[in-house]
């Protein structure tokens, strides 16, 4: 399935090499969770930039998400994932098909929820340091995997802001050398969306059948 390939999205796990929970960076990440848990929605806006040398691969695309509970709709690459929280069906524009899961499957797709809060379950965190980004000061974080042995991916690295407490930005490096940069350059607290956002109509696109996964 080609969103697989191409659209993150995202429960991560990475190298052999742990570590305790760092008391500096677990602050930082307990004030976002708190900020995130208290929002009824959000709304964001992200670039997307995959390299991979081996493969050739070199992509830079823009996406877009709402989020409502555990309810969510994205776009990336002109295709898009909605999720009313107990289906999720994945929309392949270039292919013309509509993919359905169970939510509980959907261990990969834009799931914009699971990207801003990507560090609470399954990982220990340390502290780097602070350094300016497009002229802001953010905290700089590692996240590695406390089941190292079932990561596709090696390390992660979150960039979150020092005055507003928000992820700016993830870089994701996985076992095959693909390198996967995320950037928010918009996001929304609270937006009025209503819950038809997150409601698949098959009548919206006619000709696309629906695989069940």
């Amino acid at each position: 399935m080609k969103s697989k390939a191409l659209l993150l999205f995202i429960i991560l796990s990475f190298t052999n090499f742990t570590f305790s929970q760092d008391t500096k960076s677990q602050g930082v990440l307990d004030k976002l969770s708190i900020k995130m848990k208290a929002l009824k929605s959000f709304y964001l806006e992200f670039n997307a930039v995959i390299k991979n040398t081996a493969s050739g691969i070199n992509e830079n695309q823009n996406g877009n998400g709402w989020v409502k509970g555990n309810k969510y709709n994205a776009t990336y690459a002109g295709n898009t994932i909605i999720s009313n929280g107990m289906k999720t069906w994945t929309i392949i524009k270039e292919d013309k098909t509509v993919y359905e899961s169970d939510s509980n499957d959907d261990n990969d797709g834009i799931n914009p929820k699971k990207i801003m809060t990507i560090w609470e379950t399954g990982f220990n965190n340390k502290y780097v340091k602070e350094e300016l980004l497009n002229a802001e000061t953010v905290h700089v974080i590692n996240l590695l995997p406390k089941n190292p042995a079932k990561s596709d991916f090696t390390n992660i690295t979150i960039y979150i802001s020092k005055t507003s407490n928000a992820m700016k930005k993830a870089v994701i490096n996985s076992k095959d050398g693909t390198v996967m940069t995320y950037t928010v350059s918009k996001f929304e607290s609270n937006p009025d969306v209503k819950d038809t956002k997150f409601v698949f109509n098959k009548k919206n696109y006619p000709g696309y059948p629906v695989i069940k996964d």
